[in-house]
Parts: structure tokens; C-alpha cells; sequence
């Protein structure tokens, strides 16, 4: 999933940035109220942590243009925010919940709980807010980060892992691979590159009990659908 850290403390974001990386998510960081629009009109984010007090504006009015359709955002009104701030009063965090953030985390704050907020946000719209995604015979533990069919574990990457969380919240739908470099990578993957198709590859291999069973399957000139059911090759 995509992720984009508004925050003007460069060293916190470096933090943030490079632990939910390590965890499989996609980050994208704005150190301004102007990079943050800048981002979300040219990517579209699954969630957006977004600091209070930036130096050219308040995340107050980003979240409020995001619900508004003020701001111009490739992930639109319902795009999820998770406020990250100093500011712990009542008073605020009333303010930042009524201009339509979906949760606030005030700083200092434990990384695990963060994750588990993230976490939350993301399956709350999917997958009856279920933390093990389960898909046919494949179950993925969206918490531990792993994976199993059959009850085999799947030696996955993050990005495999990426991709197929993405997947598994959409089961049976066809997914594009420009949909999923927009969601599962970050701004500077190099979109005329294979990564989507290999990574892809190697997940479907990974994903198959044998050479004949196909959970994931190409739709030529589409993209990518995973299938409740496995399918034998060439029916």
C-alpha cells in the first residue's frame, strides 16, 4: 500500500519513511503544505500521515480541501488521513477529527501503534476490517506480514507481499500494472521499467502448488486478477 508522509521535521520523516518501508509500504514524503499538494495530485495514496504545524500552512486546511474537493487529489474526497501531531488538547484533536481526518496520533508516539492504525485504516473499508485476508486457499496476515496456502508458508518479498495484499482486497477484479505501481511502489520507481510484470511472475510461481494450478492469472492486455478458485492452465 501507498503511503505519503506530510512532515517538516526531515529527520522524523527519514524515521517514518524508512520503518514502514522495511514493513512493505510504499512512502512517499512532503515536507510542505505545497509538496503535499503537489503529490497528491499526480499520485494516488491510500493513506496520507500528515503533520499539524508545516511551515507554509496547517494540515487542518489540507484534510478539509481533501474532503471538500477543494485540493485537486488522483485518490479523491475519500482519501484516507491519519493525523500526526505535537498538538494532544482535546480542543485539537476535535478540530482535526471534525475537518475529516480518520484518526489522530499524538507525538511521541510507539511505531507499532502506528502501524496498527495504519493497519486499521486500510481494512476498513475491505475485507470486513478482517487483519487475515483470505482469498481461496491463500491466507495473508496482514500484522505478521505473512503469507500461506494450504497451509504451506509463502517465502514472499515485501513487494510480493505488496502486490498481493493489493490484490487480495479486490478478488476477481481485473487489476492494471499502472494501478499497481501506483499503489504498491513509490514515486521513484521508473515506470517504463518490467518491475510490475516480474514481480508479478514470481509472486504467481510462488502462489502455484504446481505447474498447473493458477491463482493469479494474466488478462492480456489488462492486467492481473486473483482468483477466488484455482484454475488449470489452458482452460
Amino acid at each position: 500500500m501507498r503511503l505519503l508522509v506530510v512532515e517538516d521535521e526531515e529527520d522524523l520523516a527519514d524515521t517514518l519513511r524508512f520503518g514502514l518501508q522495511a514493513n512493505g509500504f510504499a512512502v512517499d514524503v512532503a515536507l510542505t503544505a505545497a509538496e503535499a499538494g503537489e503529490r497528491l495530485a499526480l499520485n494516488a495514496y491510500d493513506v496520507v500521515i500528515l503533520d499539524l504545524n508545516l511551515p507554509d500552512g496547517d494540515g487542518v486546511d489540507i484534510v478539509r480541501g481533501i474532503r471538500s474537493g477543494g485540493l485537486e487529489t488522483c485518490g479523491g474526497t475519500d482519501t484516507r488521513v491519519l493525523m500526526l501531531t505535537a498538538r494532544s488538547s482535546l480542543e485539537h484533536r476535535v478540530r482535526g477529527l471534525d475537518a475529516g481526518a480518520d484518526d489522530y496520533l499524538v507525538k511521541p508516539f510507539a511505531f507499532q501503534e502506528l502501524q496498527a492504525r495504519l493497519r486499521a485504516l486500510l481494512r476498513r473499508e475491505v475485507a470486513g476490517g478482517d487483519v487475515v485476508l483470505r482469498v481461496g486457499p491463500v491466507e495473508l496476515d496482514t500484522a505478521r506480514r505473512t503469507a500461506v496456502r494450504a497451509g504451506r508458508e509463502l517465502r514472499l518479498t515485501n513487494k510480493e507481499l505488496g502486490v498481493l495484499e493489493y490484490l487480495m482486497h479486490r478478488p476477481g477484479h481485473v487489476v492494471s500494472s499502472e494501478e499497481l505501481l501506483e499503489h504498491v511502489w513509490d514515486e521513484n520507481a521508473d515506470p517504463f521499467t518490467q518491475t510490475v510484470r516480474v514481480t508479478v511472475g514470481t509472486l504467481r510461481r510462488k502462489l502455484s502448488l504446481d505447474d498447473e494450478e493458477q491463482l493469479l492469472e494474466t488478462v492480456v492486455g489488462q492486467g492481473y486478477r486473483l482468483r477466488e478458485a484455482a484454475v488449470r492452465s489452458g482452460t
